[in-house]
């Protein structure tokens, strides 16, 4: 299949085992919903993904049987003990049949905002092989990275995730101060941190 022209796809990373949250972290509870839950309800609401993948692993068949994908299409990483690379070689393996570029997020990030994943998109550039949110000038979640960089992302190894390709690439920083936030809940403790998100 050929990407549609300019066509944007949508990847949430959550394929790990949670080892330092000591459970199974997308099954967590925050807000009454399952924390990777949220994760993908941005990507859903996010009006220019043409399509959506969540990446799973560890647990897999209990995500799959508590989460409400909404709508995005499970991808199954069976080398998630690798580490966040072989995570990403399965969402934009997925992908590269049907997009010009991906949007990543990370599903243990529950307050990633549908607008930052716009104005993230927005911000593409033919100049550009990336385009990351920054908060408070800190860069972050969502990352796009486009089509020029997926042999790259298919060649990476390790727990690095995209950091690598990023450190190697042009990319355009746009700030989403205001927009949610790329807050990681890598530990029970910081589920509260989390909380309800603020009123924008």
């Amino acid at each position: 299949m050929q990407p549609t022209a300019g066509a944007i796809g949508g990847i949430v990373l959550a394929a790990g085992e949670g080892r330092r949250f000591g459970s199974a972290k997308q099954l967590a509870q925050l807000d009454g919903r399952p924390l990777l839950e949220h994760a993908l309800e941005a990507m859903a609401a996010a009006p220019s993904l043409r399509a959506r993948v969540v990446v799973l692993g560890a647990r897999a068949e209990e995500v799959l049987a508590a989460v409400d994908l909404h709508g995005a299409r499970a991808v199954i990483c069976e080398d998630w003990r690798e580490g966040q690379a072989a995570s990403l070689r399965a969402g934009v393996a997925a992908l590269a049949g049907e997009a010009d570029a991906v949007v990543i997020t990370l599903g243990d990030q529950p307050r990633i905002d549908p607008r930052a994943i716009e104005r993230v998109a927005a911000a593409r550039d033919p100049a550009l092989a990336a385009v990351r949110a920054t908060y408070a000038g800190r860069p972050g979640h969502p990352v796009l990275l486009e089509n020029s960089l997926f042999a790259a992302a298919m060649a990476l190894r390790g727990d690095e995730g995209a950091r690598g390709l990023l450190a190697g690439a042009d990319v355009g920083l746009v700030a989403c101060d205001g927009l949610g936030s790329d807050l990681d809940v890598d530990r029970p403790g910081q589920l509260s941190a989390a909380g309800s998100p603020p009123p924008n």
